[in-house]
């Protein structure tokens, strides 16, 4: 929507005395791209569930118009509760009709010079791949991280 399509909609809204839609308001911001990293390996098994301790979920969006991406295909991968990487710890999860995705984990450790973190790489049709990674806070046993993608 063009800003002056926009501000017609809104100045027609206010008018009117009705609210202009949530949508209307603004787009989504782009997830930041992040690293790959040197562990990345394609065809992780189709699951939910690799720990216990933290789930991370959300729901992957279109940047321009804020609406779900059904069928993304979701892969993630971080170090086991020992610092390395292995089979045991990377899944692909391919997001609901809604866009929505969840991910049960063990909290990822720090490591080396890294802090804790889980990779996430993210393919659906039309769409830029995106490559980036979710930084768990202190404390937190769960997160929503929306990851939202950019058009071709």
């Amino acid at each position: 929507m063009s800003r002056i399509a926009l501000l017609a909609a809104v100045l027609a809204a206010l008018a009117s005395g009705a609210a202009p839609a949530p949508q209307a308001a603004s787009a989504c911001r782009p997830t930041p791209p992040d690293a790959l990293g040197p562990f990345y390996e394609p065809g992780a098994p189709v699951r939910s569930k690799i720990g216990t301790g933290y789930v991370l979920s959300g729901r992957v969006l279109a940047a321009r118009t804020c609406r779900a991406i059904p069928r993304a295909r979701i892969e993630l991968w971080l170090a086991n509760p020992q610092g390395e990487y292995d089979d045991a710890h990377r899944a692909t999860i391919v997001a609901g009709r809604r866009g929505g995705y969840r991910l049960e984990s063990n909290k990822p450790p720090s490591y080396e010079s890294r802090p804790p973190h889980i990779h996430v790489r993210v393919t659906a049709r039309g769409y830029r791949t995106l490559v980036t990674q979710h930084y768990p806070k202190a404390g937190r046993s769960s997160v929503v991280f929306n990851l939202v993608l950019v058009k071709r």
